[in-house]
């Protein structure tokens, strides 16, 4: 299949056409073509096919185009590569393509002397144009660009054939089309000069002279200068009369030997009339004369204008590195593959991520893969001036510029750009272009005029800010990554960064190694200077007078810190702050204003937040968007996001921006700050409790880290109103996801700040300390502050009815184990409007009565709040309500339904934390199924989370281990497990007292099975005195079982039964999970004569249960 895009878009399979229809589909093609044999990217094509009028799903459109085209081409002809389409055919198959070949073909065959060959492949080439390139897209962006870059190569390549033709045939049959060439390009040079050789070689002076003239008349009155030097030598020849203006033709770059000077080699430079010669040593001159536009060829250092070569047998000038190079082995890949399809790679990173170092190792390895390859590095930083761009990379290639004319005026950028094509044009060059931000505008400008002339070049470009031209790779250089703060010594060093700080201190402090001594420093230094090799080297330089323990001690003073970097780098990178503060200077004024007010949030910024923030009359909000990408793009910030994007900035970037803004308005921006995220936290509360949960708790864990400043800021500030309502609008984020610690912390410091504070938020606030405090590792005497519950609760106006408020009364009452006053508070409030407070009522009433002994009941009010809770879509509370519904049908021996329960529970836990943190449910489902007999899994999970898990749910896992060991007959491990989870007790964090009485129940169990009664009942009565003290009945009940069957044990039955009747009464209902409670049931029903005590034990009030379960009776 052959594509044709010079002109109407043309496709032949096997020299027969093949008819695209459709203009959108013709366009897709195009661009496919375009980069034949390479992936274009989606939004690309996307772009090209669009604009700016994306459909709705670009992705999804672009799919749908292709399938078609697809259908039109022949099988493979177009196929989906990492995040793209390619078009899979070789390049010569596409007539642009295969004329740029043929072109670079013809114009190497005009400078190694071939003339003839040359108009031969030239001819080809230009057969090939059929009209205008990209014709029918010729509207479209990245068409402008390619289409000109091809028109110009069409140009360069009409000059060259008519160069040949000039050489190898009468002059007189190309001066037509010389002419229509001037004509058509009145201010090109080349054209002008073959016109004057071709008149003059025909012998036709007078009109040669006059196509002089003409041209620089032209010159002097549109541009105001005056022909090169070149041309004016050829006007020269001309007037004389040589014959070297007639016929003279010498390939650019062709060697010649002097006679004159055996074993010296010269670069010969034939000018009509002028033959100029270049003395080298032997065995070191390459060609260092290119073909200019003019059509003439360079000049000798003697000549004005003119430009030399140096010594060319070196074919690089890159530095030998005096460190060794630490990582990035996926970047040098990356850039490999990159060179290889593109000509046009940009090493885009913050200053000092490393960018210039990672690029002159890159261009080494493609300069040794490939020797013939010139590479050639161009130092940009000392380039100051635009204007000298153009020689500065002369001077690098070695082609020194004279900078003036023969007639004393200097010599024109165009003039030098031009010897620099000719340059780049004669063999593979690739230009390293080092520290480009400074100058992103004149080196895009070079760096496409180059690459459209030279198709043999490829550039290698570092900046912090993309060149942003067509064509262009983009590489990413981040910060090097980092390891976990509490890595081992082996896993840091397995990170280059740390091998990096590790390999430069010890060049200054030899006997310095990573150990288990400073390997937490280490990895500290290493993050908090966010990877940066150059931040990194610096402070390995402060190591060889400080340990890395007193190093990351002051890193809070960073810049003061990291400075007295090597004196022979430049100053900007000598010093951390120099580095950050080049970046600093090279923004435009609400660049900077921005990104200093950004410093603000340390956990990044929206488009939304930013403007919130930022705006004002120097930063305008409409203008707050483009500014971020502006940012991006000069690699100070980062994106992040898959949905909404955060911008985010390295902490060296954000200390800098807080150091800066400290100097005119921080206050203020940190007021804005506050303000907007404390209206944030307002706006997500409600939304906290409905069905748009989960997208707004992760919202708030997005904005956490700058939600936490704002609260920080308001207590420094002794803003109790901020403060309070802060953290009365956080108290669910942090109780819904367990954050129990956190939320008691920032509850307490905002509760204490002195001041007013509205009184329905100080109320919730206090009720969400007590509940975060009640359930974190640190609890406290709450008296006084549930006191105070009462008080704001009985004081609030009636009209407030917000669904938090109608839990104060009952959870201030439940905390001091009030529980009559807990449930008349309940009742009293269930015909609250909303139905998130009546569910949480519900399962507050259904735990009081679990504890109280009142299964039925909790059962009924477990199921109303899952259907409630169902209803208005809260995940938090539906979890925990699962959970307990999945226990209590376990105890009533409905299994499956268990199962079922507490693994939605998991589910919607792991929905909502993003995270596994389940291990109490899964303990649980463990539990169950192993009632149902599934013991292999249930071990499995039990084991997994007793060895890896948190103390608190180890203790439950190895619990669950043991009982399942004892009803199995291992007793030994049974007597294992116990000790374990006994011994984890003492470690567990939040472990409720209840855990101890569940494993010394389990114990006395197993104490009976081998004959200890004496220990069985030891167990059980301090076990009866831990349930006790949490009033939990249920747990008082599991203590029963084992004192019923020690009194069975000792002969009693019918004392054992009687107490049998007792636990089922405390416990509310019948346990149809528990193994034990099943043994003796079933030992009850083989005896029909025990009924009678069961039932006398069932009909005992709370305290006859009390005291016929109390084990010590039993000693």
């Amino acid at each position: 299949m052959r594509v044709g895009i010079l002109g109407p878009l043309e496709v032949h399979l096997a020299g027969e056409p093949v008819e695209v229809a459709g203009a959108r589909l013709r366009a897709l093609l195009i661009r496919l073509a375009v980069d034949a044999g390479r992936t274009v990217p989606v939004n690309a094509l996307a772009d090209a096919l669009w604009g700016e009028t994306l459909p709705a799903d670009p992705a999804n459109a672009v799919q749908t185009l292709v399938s078609r085209l697809r259908r039109a081409l022949p099988d493979g002809a177009v196929s989906f590569g990492p995040g793209g389409y390619r078009l899979e055919i070789v390049p010569e198959a596409v007539d642009a393509l295969h004329f740029e070949e043929l072109a670079r073909r013809g114009r190497t065959a005009l400078a190694a002397g071939h003339p003839g060959e040359a108009a031969e492949l030239l001819g080809r080439a230009l057969a090939l144009w059929r009209g205008d390139a990209l014709a029918e897209v010729a509207d479209v962006a990245y068409a402008g660009a390619a289409g000109a870059r091809w028109e110009e190569l069409r140009l360069l390549a009409v000059e060259d054939r008519v160069e040949a033709e000039l050489a190898v045939s009468a002059p007189d049959r190309v001066v037509p089309e010389l002419e229509r060439l001037v004509a058509d390009q009145p201010l090109r040079e080349r054209p002008r000069a073959l016109l004057i050789r071709a008149l003059h070689a025909a012998g036709r002076t007078a009109d040669a002279l006059a196509a002089y003239a003409d041209f620089r008349g032209r010159l002097a009155g549109e541009l105001g200068v005056d022909p090169s030097a070149e041309l004016r030598q050829l006007h020269l020849a001309v007037l004389r009369d040589e014959p070297a203006a007639r016929t003279s033709f010498t390939p650019p770059g062709t060697m010649r030997t002097s006679p004159e000077r055996p074993g010296m080699a010269q670069t010969s430079f034939t000018a009509p009339g002028t033959t100029w010669t270049s003395p080298e040593p032997s065995g070191m001159a390459t060609p260092s004369g290119m073909a200019t536009p003019s059509g003439m060829v360079g000049t000798s250092s003697e000549q004005p204008g003119a430009f030399v070569t140096g010594s060319p047998a070196r074919r690089d000038n890159l530095r030998t590195a005096l460190t060794s190079f630490v990582g990035r082995a996926e970047e040098l890949d990356r850039i490999a593959r990159l060179l290889a399809g593109s000509r046009l790679v940009t090493l885009v990173g913050p200053g000092g991520a490393g960018k210039t170092r990672l690029s002159l190792t890159a261009a080494a390895r493609q300069h040794a893969d490939d020797p013939a390859l010139r590479v050639c590095l161009v130092e940009l930083a000392p380039v100051t001036d635009p204007v000298t761009l153009v020689q500065a990379l002369l001077g690098a290639l070695d082609l020194r510029e004279s900078g003036y004319l023969d007639n004393g005026q200097p010599v024109l950028p165009r003039d030098a750009t031009s010897r620099l094509v000719d340059a780049l044009s004669a063999e593979d060059v690739l230009l390293v272009l080092d520290n480009c931000e400074h100058l992103v505008e004149p080196v895009a400008t070079l760096a496409e005029e180059l690459l459209t002339r030279c198709p043999r070049l490829r550039v290698l470009a570092t900046t912090r800010e993309p060149l942003n031209i067509l064509g262009e790779a983009l590489c990413p250089v981040s910060p090097l990554a980092l390891p976990e703060p509490a890595a081992s010594v082996a896993g840091a060093l397995a990170y280059p960064v740390v091998q990096l700080l590790r390999d430069r201190a010890a060049a200054v402090r030899p006997d310095f190694a990573v150990t288990d001594g400073n390997v937490a420093d280490v990895v500290e230094i290493c993050r908090r200077l966010d990877g940066l090799p150059l931040a990194v080297e610096l402070a390995a330089a402060r190591l060889r007078f400080m340990s890395p323990a007193h190093l990351a001690d002051r890193l809070g003073d960073r810049f003061r810190l990291l400075t007295g970097g090597s004196r022979t780098a430049m100053a900007r990178h000598r010093t951390l702050r120099a580095v950050v503060a080049w970046s600093w200077d090279l923004l435009l004024e609400p660049e900077r204003l921005l990104i200093e007010r950004l410093s603000v949030f340390p956990a990044g910024a929206t488009r939304d937040s930013a403007a919130g923030v930022c705006a004002d009359d120097r930063v305008p909000a409409a203008d707050v968007a483009d500014l971020l990408d502006a940012l991006v793009d000069k690699s100070l910030l980062q994106v992040t996001g898959d949905g909404e994007l955060r911008y985010r900035m390295l902490d060296t970037i954000r200390e800098y921006g807080l150091e800066r803004l400290a100097d005119t308005d921080l206050p203020r921006v940190r007021a804005a700050h506050t303000a907007y995220f404390l209206a944030l936290a307002e706006q997500a509360e409600p939304h906290l409790r409905g069905a748009e949960q989960l997208h707004w708790i992760r919202l708030v864990s997005a904005e956490r880290d700058n939600m936490l400043a704002a609260l920080h800021a308001a207590v420094d500030a002794g803003d109790a109103d901020t403060a309070v309502r802060l953290v009365a609008a956080l108290g669910l984020y942090w109780t819904v996801l367990g954050a129990n610690a956190e939320a008691a912390s920032w509850l307490g410091q905002a509760l204490a700040v002195p001041g007013a504070a509205p009184g329905p938020q100080r109320a919730i606030a206090t009720a969400f300390y007590l509940v975060n405090t009640a359930n974190s590792d640190q609890p406290g005497d709450g008296t006084e502050l549930v006191k105070e519950i009462g008080r704001l609760a009985s004081s609030l106006d009636p009209a407030w009815d917000h669904p938090l408020l109608a839990l104060l009364e009952p959870v201030a009452a439940l905390l001091i184990d009030d529980t009559a006053a807990g449930l008349a508070a309940i009742d009293r409030k269930l015909s609250h409007p909303d139905p998130w407070a009546r569910s949480m009522l519900r399962l507050s009433r259904a735990f009081i009565s679990d504890n109280d002994g009142h299964g039925e009941a909790m059962y009924a009010d477990l199921l109303a709040a899952v259907d409630g809770f169902r209803q208005v879509g809260e995940r938090g509370a539906l979890s925990m309500a699962l959970t307990a519904l999945g226990e209590a049908r376990s105890n009533r021996g409905d299994f499956d339904g268990a199962v079922a329960a507490i693994t939605e529970s998991i589910e919607l836990t792991r929905e909502l934390s993003g995270t596994d943190d389940t291990e109490y449910q899964q303990v649980r489902l463990a539990v169950v199924r192993g009632h149902r007999g599934e013991t292999e899994a249930a071990e499995s999970v039990l084991r997994e989370i007793a060895e890896h898990g948190s103390a608190r749910h180890a203790c439950g896992a190895r619990l669950g281990l043991g009982d399942l060991a004892r009803q199995r007959g291992d007793l030994t491990e049974a007597t294992r497990q116990y000790g374990l989870a006994l011994a984890q007790l003492g470690d567990a964090v939040m472990a409720s007292p209840q855990f101890r009485s569940l494993i010394l129940s389990s114990k006395a169990h197993l104490a009976l099975a081998v004959g200890d009664l004496d220990e069985a009942a030891a167990c059980l009565v301090e076990a009866y005195a831990g349930a006790l003290t949490v009033k939990d009945m249920p747990v008082v009940a599991r203590v029963g079982v084992g004192v019923a069957d020690v009194w069975r044990a000792r002969g009693d039955r019918t004392r054992a039964a009687r107490v049998l009747g007792a636990v089922e009464t405390l416990r509310g209902s019948p346990d149809l999970a528990n193994p034990d409670v099943l043994r003796l049931t079933a030992w009850l029903a083989a005896d029909p004569a025990l009924a009678d005590a069961f039932a006398e034990g069932r009909l005992l009030d709370r305290a006859g249960c009390l005291d016929a379960v109390d084990p010590h009776h039993l000693t």
